[in-house]
């Protein structure tokens, strides 16, 4: 949601700013632009895809080897070239691009225009740049301390300064930033892949820090102006995967890295049949737990649901599962001794952050699941478990869901061993299948033939609906989410058993109703609900274990899954139900990556 990047070098910034907006264009935006320092600062932002800005720069064609850009995801007005970044203060003192929401601007706004300044945009960014300038006393550190300690809320900003034409200065609350160290050039983003190509040598940027950059010196201060060390660390991440390697699209290479990316995940954590964490719990910990809870959004809310019913089942803990927007505000109820598990692909989620913190307070033991190194979720909590796969670009979630996935069954057949509920005969079986998954992931792709054929026949339908029981509920509601946040058909997912209680009113002729249905316990079950909506019309897509039978004879598709342990399902489930969201969408000739109105890494509320 929104990116930044700065740049301080020997070379031209503008290429280094465009290439470096193109490789966050993943995080979701509406507009973008850069500001370019030769003397002077040249401002060029356009409405719209990076390609609208591009044509301007080319034909500008500004010089300058100091520059920032940034791609906007609108919230403080609407999304047009006037409240694009970068936004310049009335006369010229400051030129900035901001991430994040301060809540107070309109307070500062109408004491600003008090004293008589102007405003162009409706942005709350802006309103930094005006209070900077009114601030200003000729020392751009001093300045830049006293504007933060006027500003409430989130702010990752970057910024060019009169009189320090050869410098780009930043600060960062609650809003990822990180600086990168080059030959000759340093750099900043508001994420790794932005500056891959020019160094994997970086400084994770702390809340309340204030960052003045060079081409050949970076220095780091601290709310009283006081220089700190700063601690570079190598950023272990492929540059491959930031790129399609031949793929039409992100979330289809993204799909079929999953084998790998599960591997990479659950390997590390299994040794001779035994679990390893990459951190410890406190002493007797897991003997005394009685509660746990999982607090994540979209689809890591859906990990934390299939989570709940495996550590439920295995370890006999009782589970709650949260919705962090609504876990912040609703007081929850944590004591010490409670363990708050957090899931988060970008480790940035501002709503999952602010109930990390919330949780910490209450003197919880906080456990992240993230796929970012060094991210603020993954620094925060008492201790994380990095899911390995790599960079995900496309905004909706496949190969990070998957490792997730992985992770989970990891903790409940860990937290069950240690309660004593399991035996090492029955983990180490356990940790054999899951070891397993990465190949029948791999088998599970046969599904792609018929996933593509069924997109041709659904494309058009305004609704789908997505039934399921137990463990196959959470991915019902997954498969929803994937389908319709990418071809914009409405999709929900339902409890099947829910069906008589008013959904099944929706069902006529031609509706289409994908039914999961890989419990063997409760198949008998799905077989009647299935009957259900097939008897008002209802064309049924039925996914089930290769060992089913009989199933042809009440569903008009069925899509089959390779065997695996009743727990381990979610993993080979959801594939069909990504691959069928990715073909149907490519078949109503939408952009696959970059879903209208969304963003990659949710960092406002």
């Amino acid at each position: 949601m929104c990116g930044i990047v700065g740049f301080v070098g020997e070379e031209n910034a503008a290429p280094i700013l465009l290439s470096g907006l193109r490789r966050l264009e993943y995080r979701g935006y509406d507009s973008a632009g850069i500001a370019v320092c030769n003397k002077v600062v040249s401002v060029i932002k356009e409405k719209g895809r990076i390609d609208n800005l591009q044509e301007e720069v080319n034909k500008e064609n500004p010089q300058g080897t100091v520059g920032i850009g940034h791609t906007r995801w609108a919230t403080h007005g609407i999304p047009d070239k006037t409240n694009a970044h970068p936004h310049k203060s009335m006369n010229g003192i400051v030129t900035l691009v901001h991430n994040g929401i301060i809540e107070n601007y309109l307070e500062i706004k109408n004491d600003l225009i008090a004293k008589g300044y102007k405003f162009k945009s409706q942005t709350d960014t802006e309103v930094i740049a005006a209070l900077f300038e009114n601030l200003f006393d000729g020392d751009a550190l001093n300045t830049l301390i006293k504007t933060a300690e006027k500003l409430e809320g989130s702010y990752a900003v970057a910024m060019l300064i009169k009189g320090y034409e050869d410098k780009v200065f930043a600060m960062k609350k609650d809003s990822p930033l990180i600086v990168g160290k080059g030959t000759n050039a340093n750099y900043l983003a508001s994420d790794i892949p932005a500056i891959l190509p020019y160094t994997r040598d970086c400084y994770i940027v702390n809340d309340g820090e204030f960052i003045e950059i060079s081409k050949d010196e970076i220095k780091v201060y601290d709310e009283n102006g006081t220089q700190k060390d700063c601690e570079i660390k190598t950023i272990n991440m492929s540059i491959n995967s930031a790129e399609k390697n031949g793929y039409d699209y992100f979330m289809a290479k993204e799909i079929f890295e999953q084998p790998k990316a599960v591997h990479d995940t659950v390997s590390p954590l299994i040794k001779n049949g035994k679990i390893v964490l990459p951190f410890e719990f406190p002493e007797n910990f897991i003997k005394e737990l009685k509660r746990i809870y999982i607090v994540a959004c979209g689809s890591a809310y859906h990990i934390g649901m299939a989570a709940k019913y495996i550590i439920e089942d295995l370890a006999r803990i009782p589970v709650t599962v949260d919705i962090a927007s609504e876990f912040r505000y609703r007081n929850p109820i944590i004591e010490k001794g409670d363990l708050c598990i957090f899931v988060s692909q970008s480790g940035e989620t501002a709503d999952t952050l602010a109930s990390l913190r919330e949780a910490k307070k209450r003197g919880a033991f906080t456990l992240s699941i993230v796929n970012v190194l060094y991210s603020t979720i993954a620094r925060e909590s008492d201790g994380v478990i990095y899911t390995n796969a790599g960079a995900e670009i496309a905004v909706a979630t496949t190969k990070a869901f998957s490792a997730q996935l992985g992770v989970s069954y990891i903790l409940a057949s860990y937290l069950a061993y240690e309660k004593g509920l399991i035996n090492n005969e029955f983990l180490k079986k356990f940790t054999d299948e899951i070891l397993c998954l990465p190949e029948k992931i791999n088998t599970s792709f046969d599904c792609d033939k018929i996933t593509k054929k069924l997109a041709e026949k659904i494309k058009n339908q305004e609704h789908i609906f997505f039934i399921g029981r137990g463990i196959d509920y959470p991915l019902c509601l997954e498969g929803s989410l994937k389908l319709k946040e990418i071809s914009y058909i409405h999709c929900e997912g339902y409890g099947a058993g829910e069906l008589k209680h008013g959904t099944i009113s929706l069902i006529e002729e031609g509706t289409v109703v994908v039914a999961i249905a890989t419990d063997d316990s409760l198949y008998s079950k799905m077989v009647s609900n299935i009957k259900e909506v097939h008897a008002r019309g209802a064309y049924v897509i039925a996914v089930v274990k290769e060992s089913t039978k009989g199933i042809e004879k009440i569903a008009d598709e069925v899509i089959f899954i390779p065997e695996t342990s009743r727990y381990l399902t979610p993993s080979l489930t959801v594939v069909p139900l990504q691959l069928l969201a990715y073909h149907t969408t490519v078949e109503r000739g939408l952009d696959v990556d970059k879903p209208r109105n969304l963003a990659k890494s949710v960092t406002v509320e």
